[in-house]
């Protein structure tokens, strides 16, 4: 047996002893009351899942491409950071929108439990497509931007504007949500369920900060020329190891979620 099928088998057995003793004891019971009623495992949750949706390839490239191509045409850093900013600000606004108006959707339609219990299954289905990816990478099981999207992305760059580059953040955040957006789902139906709608709103604010963070960092730290290779080297290393720990991550929580809460 190879030794990324034991390592597989491993996590396997450590997820379903870990699930196993959550079921006999009383934290998952806690788990439920606190998640409902706005108790205190709200928030970690919402902390918790943004920062699993943050980890997100196709934005860290698009934002690195960017970049790239702001310092072939000879601009500065402080260009740079501002229109690296527009694009953040475009794809935190659009995703923010995304948020709202399915929470009131969801308000209006009073549909308990569903949204939490599918955004739930699909972090276990993504959950489960990280771990292939990282076990059998020859193979692309993530959905990504579509080649359209990608041709419409390299004509708002060339225009070299804010609201051009802005429009690309809104493009990857419409595109990310569909093939991501599990962990999104998911928090919305909890916030559906145990918030009001303007406690609602401010998660969705938490929420969207810790997912655009990420890119924050990378937009401060990339906007140096003299790193940008280093940290878009880093970011095809790190993101294949990353999808390890982000799939039983996500294993994890969406099982918590599905079953005990």
């Amino acid at each position: 047996m190879s030794r990324k099928l034991l390592i597989l088998l491993g996590l396997a057995i450590l997820c379903s002893g870990g699930l196993l003793l959550l079921y006999s004891s009383s934290l998952g019971t806690q788990l439920a009351l606190g998640a409902g009623a706005g108790g205190g495992w709200l928030l970690p949750l919402v902390a918790v899942s943004a920062l699993l949706d943050s980890i997100n390839p196709c934005a860290f490239s698009v934002l690195l491409i960017t970049i790239a191509f702001l310092f072939s045409l000879g601009k500065p850093r402080k260009e740079v950071l501002l229109l690296g900013g527009s694009y953040i600000a475009g794809l935190y606004l659009t995703y923010f929108l995304i948020g709202l108006g399915m929470l009131k959707a969801l308000s209006l339609l009073g549909v308990p439990h569903f949204m939490g219990r599918l955004g739930a299954a699909a972090v276990i289905i993504f959950g489960i497509l990280n771990l292939l990816g990282y076990f059998f990478p020859s193979v692309n099981w993530l959905p990504g931007i579509p080649k359209e999207i990608h041709q419409k992305i390299a004509k708002l760059l060339e225009r070299v504007s804010l609201p051009g580059v802005f429009l690309v953040g809104v493009l990857v955040a419409l595109c990310e949500f569909p093939c991501t957006g599990g962990p999104y789902l998911m928090i919305l139906g909890l916030l559906h369920d145990s918030a009001t709608y303007l406690s609602g709103f401010g998660y969705l604010l938490f929420y969207n900060l810790l997912f655009v963070s990420p890119l924050i960092l990378i937009l401060l730290v990339a906007s140096h020329k003299e790193l940008l290779e280093k940290v878009d080297a880093w970011r095809k290393t790190e993101t294949k190891k990353a999808k390890l720990g982000v799939g039983v991550a996500m294993l994890v929580l969406g099982i918590i979620i599905l079953f005990f809460i």
